[in-house]
């Protein structure tokens, strides 16, 4: 007969110790499973075994949970190296970040509401290391500085606004055959909602792998356009 383990997986009176790393990843998971409301100090620490007082010492406040959260999904996001170009470079990652936003839709909020509780420079390092390496990729591509910072928000606001949309496209009934039931938009009054009801079809077959690559062409024409005409202007 095995003997039983703690919480933690160990044998009784065993406890793995704490660490930073250890809290911020089961306070992924928690957000993960049941969402950003689900995130307590007592429930975290009946997840690690621990009293929520001895949290403290690795996240003192629920800011720095929230903080330790991105950091960590953010530390995920892949960036390619040089030896591309940056459409090529600024594509993929983008794609990386598609990725981790449905592995973690809840965290995806996170990302995009943080910064704005936080001035720029007090923001933790693994938040703003993304945005250094991708101003980096710019700035090698022959953008200046100013101009790649311009470049990163215009990209950055695309790709925050592509997931917020994808995330949103929820299915509320499955099993119907029906695109219109499919999407509970039936509910809506035709003659108040004449165009969203046609496109019940669209909505329903959304492929948020292509609309990321529709929107990324068109916003890199429109760079790649932009950067041209001012460089012949100097």
């Amino acid at each position: 007969m095995s003997s039983p383990t703690t919480p933690e997986g160990g044998k009784p009176g065993q406890r793995t110790p704490l660490t930073r790393e250890r809290v911020i990843e089961t306070a992924l998971r928690l957000v993960d499973d049941e969402g950003l409301d689900a995130l307590t100090r007592r429930r975290l620490g009946q997840e690690l075994g621990r009293d929520a007082m001895a949290l403290y010492r690795y996240a003192p406040d629920r800011a720095s949970l929230l903080d330790g959260i991105v950091e960590l999904v953010l530390d995920q996001l892949e960036i390619p190296a040089e030896g591309q170009d940056w459409q090529t470079q600024l594509s993929r990652t983008a794609h990386d970040f598609r990725r981790l936003g449905l592995v973690h839709p809840h965290v995806v909020n996170l990302i995009i509401t943080r910064p704005l509780a936080t001035p720029l420079g007090l923001r933790p390092l693994g938040t703003l290391r993304p945005l250094e390496r991708m101003l980096a990729i710019l700035t090698d591509a022959g953008f200046t500085p100013p101009q790649a910072l311009m470049v990163y928000r215009l990209y950055i606001g695309f790709l925050h606004g592509h997931m917020l949309t994808e995330l949103q496209e929820i299915v509320a009934d499955p099993e119907e055959i029906s695109d219109l039931l499919r999407l509970g938009l039936q509910r809506l009054p035709p003659r108040d909602f004449p165009i969203l009801r046609g496109l019940a079809t669209d909505l329903a077959n959304y492929d948020g792998a292509a609309e990321l690559d529709q929107g990324l062409a068109a916003l890199f024409a429109g760079i790649q356009t932009q950067f041209e005409h001012a460089n012949q202007q100097q």
